[in-house]
């Protein structure tokens, strides 16, 4: 009898460029993929948060060096991405939430979410992924969507059709890039304790709403994401693609 081998979780070896690095997921995608190896750049617009985050991860003696961009200015971030080494992994949590009832969206509520979460997330991932086929290497690429991008939420018209277009390229991108053993998968995250939603978790009604709908019976942590991406960033899910791997307590689930 013929015992299988474990894959590696393993990224020794590895690049990764992780997005929106200087606070709450991106924080906790970085360090992850750090502590499994990963020779790791922080991306965010905010050099002094990169800075303190890198001193931190220093202290663990992890590889890790700042790269100041903006995604939403798509030509810097083409520039920036063509004149640097392949990226082993991308992983992107650049986002925004304008959070209103459909009726009472406004036109600048509704381009900046665009901007940020399709426009900038998907000319980024082109970009790494162009880098990755002109070196003819494999690679894995990760976008942060949320459940929010496979259901409905209240308030959140805009931020959902955001999430629902990223899950929509995602699968689109997996299809073409497969054949140059190229993975693009999402992370789809309930709701996480962070900066960016501190604010709905103080106000009781909608703090009481995500709490009845998350079957697990608590609000997520960073900490829950980490795991997610050291997986699709690794040799262990080498046969997934164009999937959504959802960390969401249980909330799509009925």
């Amino acid at each position: 009898m013929h015992l299988p081998t474990m894959p590696s979780f393993s990224l020794k070896g590895r690049s990764a460029l992780v997005v929106g690095a200087s606070s709450g997921i991106g924080t906790a995608c970085a360090v992850a993929l750090a502590e499994y190896g990963a020779k790791v750049t922080v991306a965010a617009r905010r050099k002094e948060k990169l800075e303190i985050l890198v001193n931190q991860m220093k202290k663990r003696n992890y590889e890790v060096q700042i790269l100041v961009m903006d995604i939403n200015n798509v030509e810097e971030t083409k520039e920036i991405i063509s004149c640097h080494s392949p990226y082993d992994i991308l992983v992107n949590s650049a986002g925004i939430a304008k959070h209103s009832a459909a009726k009472d969206t406004v036109l600048d509520d509704y381009d900046i979410v665009m901007k940020t979460n399709l426009r900038g997330a998907y000319f980024l991932t082109q970009s790494v992924s162009k880098k990755l086929i002109a070196s003819k290497k494999a690679g894995s690429l990760i976008n942060i969507s949320s459940q929010m991008g496979l259901v409905g939420g209240q308030e959140r018209a805009v931020y959902c059709a955001s999430k629902h277009a990223v899950e929509g390229f995602t699968k689109a991108m997996a299809i073409e890039l497969g054949v140059h053993n190229i993975r693009v998968n999402t992370i789809c995250p309930t709701f996480i304790l962070t900066e960016m939603t501190q604010k709905t978790f103080e106000e009781p009604e909608k703090r009481n709403w995500i709490e009845s709908k998350i079957k697990i019976g608590r609000i997520g942590k960073i900490e829950d994401i980490m795991g997610a991406v050291v997986y699709l960033a690794s040799d262990a899910s080498s046969l997934v693609t164009g999937s959504s791997l959802l960390v969401d307590g249980g909330w799509t689930a009925g």
